[in-house]
């Protein structure tokens, strides 16, 4: 085993990949591999895996590079440049079963399902993140409608929030009908008895004798009077 066995499984995959394999020298291509993603409505993403044979391959496993083509359009759940070690790692495993035998068509295979796969999981947690978000914003409005539940607890804060702001507006009020009443306060004409008219000097022929129920005001006792002709 060895080089023979890498030139046949070279022939074969050509005859699997007739557009999609690429030489870069006698031990060394590079495969193109297009993803099939459901329902997707970006540009199916595309991924370039670089083979390399060392020697002792398939008893060695193969030197595995990907890398996005150049001036590829970006896939909004898909980095080659960041996912590619994810991507690397997952292979191991079908590396060490395979080492002896001809692997690189399993192994395009297995990161083909995989990359998939990691796409449609990111698409379906972006899908349920805005879902979330939609319910929770739906949730926040049906609030303004449903108000928030009593408890005793939460009646006994409203009860005393309450009580108080009653309190702050009667006191409130009070003060300005105080001031309103001071500002707008008329000064009533007094009203003396005959007595008090008498004990003042201010009595006068037309004041009626001490016992009168009727009073006179001030003002009509200072008024000139005018005789009659």
């Amino acid at each position: 085993m060895g080089r023979e066995d890498q030139i046949e499984e070279r022939e074969v995959l050509d005859s699997i990949f007739p557009d999609e394999i690429t030489d870069i020298s006698e031990t060394e291509y590079r495969i193109s591999i297009t993803l099939d993603i459901p329902d997707d409505e970006e540009e199916p993403p595309v991924m370039l895996l670089t083979v390399r044979y060392p020697e002792e391959y398939p008893d060695k496993a193969p030197v595995l590079e990907i890398s996005a083509p150049q001036n590829a359009t970006p896939h909004t759940h898909l980095n080659l440049a960041e996912d590619k070690d994810e991507l690397l790692q997952g292979l191991e495993a079908t590396i060490e079963e395979n080492l002896g035998m001809p692997m690189v068509f399993t192994l395009v295979s297995s990161l083909k399902d995989a990359a998939e796969q990691l796409v449609v999981d990111r698409k379906k947690a972006a899908a349920d993140a805005h879902e979330e978000a939609v319910l929770a914003a739906e949730r926040e409005e049906n609030k303004k409608f449903h108000g928030t539940p009593v408890t005793p607890e939460t009646f006994i804060a409203w009860r005393a929030s309450f009580l108080k702001e009653m309190e702050e507006i009667r006191v409130r009020e009070e003060e300005e009908r105080l001031a309103e009443l001071k500002k707008a306060r008329i000064k009533e004409p007094v009203k003396l008895t005959g007595r008090q008219l008498w004990e003042r000097g201010l009595a006068t022929g037309a004041v009626e004798e001490e016992g009168d129920d009727d009073g006179i005001s001030v003002e009509d006792i200072r008024k000139p009077k005018i005789e009659e002709n």
